[in-house]
């Protein structure tokens, strides 16, 4: 569904990954979306999206922004999908059994969230300087991929939201761990910050805390922001031209995939220049 995805997949746990070939197209099906700037048409959840095939592909993949379909280039499953749908379900469509589609439809949102949580702490357990935290990390890494391997009842009866706090907190101070190596200065503070439209290009925010700043169409054209932690944050036309995001922390490839760029823009290992970015 989307342009790129990040692989951040270790040994022994889950695909971190969307592998669309392995998926039945449970994000164009499970997921509703309304009519918009991202999307061309209304769709309720569980009705099959009007540009999927007979084999789960989309019919308009490769023009999907022209197509008026921009949103399904921004989204990504973090691997959920093919999760669901090969383990699971072990392989049973919701079209070759159609009396489990419901519940499949409602596990996949459930997965999702599980496989972020996933994709969050590997990217923690990759911070040198967080090496502090790693054990818990780890721990908590484990035991929600142990989670994901649950039939479909047990995975709806999840507590999401407790797992979702007990990761958010190993995350700040392993953000915290890191950023501590970059020099602190004013205005590096800034989250969950009202910044639309800011006029930030060319500053310094080399280890600044973003997460969950709204950046919506700000110009952050030849920033530094080398280690600042962008959990969260809004990158819609954000404008990342010649930025420095080398080591920035917990950066997502659907937020790339928000905010424009150019061929100087520096991303983190790991992650893709959309395509819509050009170069």
């Amino acid at each position: 569904m989307t342009e790129a995805h990040q692989d951040a997949s270790p040994p022994g746990t889950s695909a971190l990954r969307a592998d669309c070939g392995d998926c039945f197209a449970l994000c164009c099906v499970a997921l509703p979306f309304s009519a918009s700037a991202d999307f061309a048409v209304d769709k309720p959840a569980g009705r099959p999206c009007g540009n999927l095939r007979d084999d789960f592909r989309c019919g308009i993949h490769t023009r999907l922004r022209e197509g008026g379909f921009s949103g399904c280039t921004v989204y990504d499953c973090f691997g959920a999908g093919q999760k669901v749908s090969q383990v699971t379900f072990a392989g049973r469509s919701w079209r070759s059994a159609p009396g489990s589609a419901r519940q499949m439809f409602d596990v996949f949102p459930v997965m999702r969230q599980l496989h972020e949580l996933l994709w969050y702490l590997t990217a923690a357990l990759a911070l040198p300087a967080a090496r502090q935290v790693h054990p818990a990390a780890r721990a908590l890494r484990e035991e929600i991929e142990t989670v994901t391997l649950r039939d479909a009842e047990a995975l709806l009866g999840t507590d999401v939201a407790a797992l979702r706090g007990r990761t958010g907190e190993l995350l700040l101070r392993a953000s915290a761990l890191a950023r501590a190596e970059a020099e602190p200065g004013p205005g590096k503070n800034r989250r969950g910050a009202d910044l639309l439209g800011a006029r930030l290009a060319h500053a310094d925010l080399h280890g600044a805390d973003l997460r969950g700043a709204c950046l919506i169409a700000a110009d952050l054209g030849g920033a530094d922001l080398r280690l600042a932690d962008l959990l969260g944050a809004d990158l819609r036309d954000t404008d990342l031209s010649g930025a420095d995001l080398t080591g920035s922390i917990f950066l997502t490839q659907p937020q790339l995939q928000q905010a424009k760029g150019d061929t100087a823009t520096r991303l983190p290992s790991g992650l893709r220049r959309p395509a819509h970015w050009g170069g």
